[in-house]
């Protein structure tokens, strides 16, 4: 079979299925590959939607019609040791109202809603469909074969949003053949069920409303942080750890996921509830410096394809970043088509747009963080340094109590030290 059209995404998650309805919108025919049954079918179940403001253009009222389980109105941070634990929590009653700053979300069920919106404005969504290369001509990429039944699709514009590993990017050769274990993380997770009602008390929620906690601090040695997040009727409770961490030790990220169920501070906010399954996927973690090439001849790169995933300890973005350079990738490639030039000079108003928007800018700002991360400290001592602090403030044992200058210095000593920990603040300072 051969086929031509306009233009080739490949990867129907957020990236690809913004590219494709931006283009479609445009009145480009486009085809949009997914590798399962159907879009999100290989993707994790749960996870923080931040507001998509790259849709709001075809979605002006996107919490009525996208497919989501809460809206986030808390934020939590806990530094968490074996025996004890510390909260900041950040209520925020102005995102109780449309347009709401973030959701929690099922992937399988909102990335098919997306790309299904696609095709309901024109995209030819061919499910099913690894691609086994990329075709080239005069140095150009002009189309892809497919796995299946090497099948020809052609199109003088490819955008590979086929995820963090993405084949595609990597026979163009816009990406490394391979990534340091350090520039990726798994992320594990857990699906627990458990009533609405339940969910809600536990954590302080009314009607709709969702609670996004972020955890530091973990007795596996292993860097990485920890993350529970409220679903309408079940929790979504997970871990990201560093590839290159994790493999250097004989654990696996199943059994660091049940320890940490079983672990009281955690086990308290689960109880009752019932594990519903588990799901592991590659992540990007190295930031700025992972990014690839984003523009060729023919080709452009976008969502994890491209490394666009922010993560530092304080929050995680990646699906509203996805979804931003997929929208700009099709407007550059709508713009290649008026000019003719599919050259990487053609498509470089990508490039171009990705600098101007929040995407690389952040992604540029938060660049120092995946190595501020690096740092083992973090996830154990800082844990320990924050809860001791605030065990013998309020612990009563007859005994006089020190000035608070001295318990912080004593603490400090006792746990990191006081020259790590001025090395730590500038280094989290620049970082952050």
């Amino acid at each position: 079979m051969k086929r031509t059209f306009d233009a080739i995404v490949v990867g129907a998650g957020p990236a690809g299925s913004s590219a494709a309805l931006t283009m479609v919108k445009a009145g480009l025919s486009v085809a949009l590959l997914e590798r399962g049954n159907f879009p999100g079918e290989k993707n994790m179940f749960g996870g923080v939607l931040h507001r998509l403001t790259a849709l709001e253009e075809y979605f002006p009222n996107f919490w009525e019609q996208a497919p989501w389980e809460r809206h986030i109105v808390k934020k939590n941070l806990s530094f968490i040791t074996p025996g004890s634990s510390f909260t900041v929590s950040f209520d925020n009653e102005a995102a109780d109202t449309p347009p709401y700053n973030g959701y929690t979300i099922f992937r399988p069920k909102f990335d098919n809603w997306l790309a299904q919106e696609a095709v309901k404005a024109g995209a030819t969504l061919l499910t099913r469909s690894t691609v086994d290369d990329v075709i080239r001509e005069n140095g150009k990429i002009v189309g892809v074969t497919l796995l299946r039944d090497g099948a020809e699709l052609r199109a003088p514009v490819v955008i590979a949003a086929d995820g963090v590993l993405s084949f595609t990017a990597k026979k163009a050769g816009l990406r490394q053949a391979k990534f340091s274990t350090a520039q990726q993380g798994v992320c594990i997770k857990a699906l627990i069920d458990m009533p609405k009602e339940v969910i809600d008390d536990r954590f302080g929620l009314v009607r709709e409303q969702g609670a996004s906690s972020e955890i530091v601090g973990n007795s596996s040695g292993i860097r990485g942080g920890t993350f529970i997040y409220t679903n309408y009727d079940s929790l979504s409770l997970g871990m990201v750890l560093e590839l290159g961490s994790l493999e250097k030790t004989d654990q696996t990220p199943y059994g660091l996921l049940n320890n940490l169920m079983d672990q009281p501070q955690i086990a308290k906010l689960l109880r009752g509830g019932k594990l519903l399954e588990y799901s592991a996927h590659l992540v990007p973690k190295g930031g700025y410096s992972m990014i690839p090439e984003l523009v060729g001849d023919g080709i452009m790169v976008a969502g994890d394809a491209a490394a666009f995933c922010i993560i530092t300890g304080l929050n995680l973005e990646g699906i509203n970043l996805a979804s931003q350079s997929g929208v700009l990738a099709g407007k550059a490639a709508i713009e290649a088509h008026q000019q003719q030039d599919f050259s990487k000079q053609g498509l470089a108003h990508y490039r171009k747009s990705l600098e101007e928007s929040f995407v690389l800018k952040d992604m540029k700002m938060y660049r120092r963080t995946p190595q501020m991360l690096h740092n083992d400290r973090i996830f154990s001592q800082y844990p320990e340094l924050v809860c001791g602090v605030m065990d013998e403030i309020y612990r009563i044992d007859g005994k006089p109590k020190e000035t608070m200058t001295k318990l912080l210095l004593r603490k400090v000593k006792e746990t990191v030290g006081l020259k790590n920990l001025l090395a730590d603040v500038y280094g989290g300072w620049r970082a952050l």
